[in-house]
């Protein structure tokens, strides 16, 4: 497991003539769960989305497990990583568990292992009773619980999840993130966008702070969380408290 799960390098995206996001290089290591942080418009979510292959960089490259992303098929894609975007979308009249049954399509997997599969995803979810609701009458926060599920039964090396937590309360964030910190510690790895600070510096193995397209710093939660690149970044006065993983926000500059 010497190769990095994702070697990220040089990476740049524009879109009608706007930088995206600045030339950027990092590597994901398997086992690791990788918090990317940053106000609104850092570049947080065009860099999942470049990362899934659903945005084609201007210049630089992504290695995934040792293999060039732009080389990959669609299918191999799928099979290598997960992506879940910000409100995944799904109209269809089905239930929760059908839904997640979804994330097997291709998978070779079927029988009493299939639903052993949906089963532990949607218990690791917290979406285990929702299993017989319509996936239409679900709130927005149960849906998000049924699409990581789907996520989960996929079983994908890598998980790319744009605000994962956003949508959840404080008892399922918590759960959410014990559970892809397992996930990942089994070697697999996630990148994660996180906006909650705190919930990003307790559960991730390192951060990346962007700003304005820029990667700003890359390092774990004592060395990202910095007053100095809280203020630069976010505009604000706050301070983290490595013994006790709280981020203490003072006032607005």
């Amino acid at each position: 497991m010497n190769t990095p799960l994702l070697d990220v390098r040089a990476l740049t995206l524009t879109a009608a003539g706007h930088t995206l996001l600045q030339p950027c290089s990092f590597t994901l290591a398997h086992g690791e769960l990788l918090g990317v942080i940053g106000p609104n418009g850092a570049g947080k979510s065009s860099l999942l989305k470049a990362l899934a292959g659903l945005l084609p960089p201007q210049a630089g490259e992504i290695w995934l497990d040792g293999a060039p992303l732009a080389s990959l098929q669609a299918p191999e894609i799928a099979r290598r990583l997960a992506y879940l975007e910000q409100q995944p979308q799904a109209s269809w009249p089905l239930s929760a568990r059908e839904i997640v049954a979804l994330g097997l399509l291709n998978r070779g997997v079927n029988g009493s292992d299939a639903e052993q599969r949906i089963t532990a995803a949607m218990a690791a979810s917290g979406s285990a009773a929702l299993a017989q609701r319509r996936f239409p009458t679900l709130s927005t926060g149960e849906r998000m619980q049924v699409h990581l599920a789907r996520v989960f039964a996929g079983d994908t090396p890598l998980i790319l999840a744009d605000e994962p937590t956003a949508a959840l309360d404080l008892w399922h964030q918590h759960h959410l993130l014990r559970t892809l910190r397992a996930h990942c510690a089994n070697g697999k790895g996630m990148v994660g966008v996180l906006h909650d600070l705190a919930l990003a510096a307790r559960y991730c193995s390192r951060l990346l702070l962007f700003d304005h397209g820029e990667l700003v710093r890359d390092g774990s939660a004592a060395e990202v969380l910095q007053p100095g690149l809280l203020a630069r970044c976010y505009r604000v006065r706050a301070h983290f408290d490595a013994h006790s993983g709280m981020l203490f926000h003072h006032d607005n500059l």
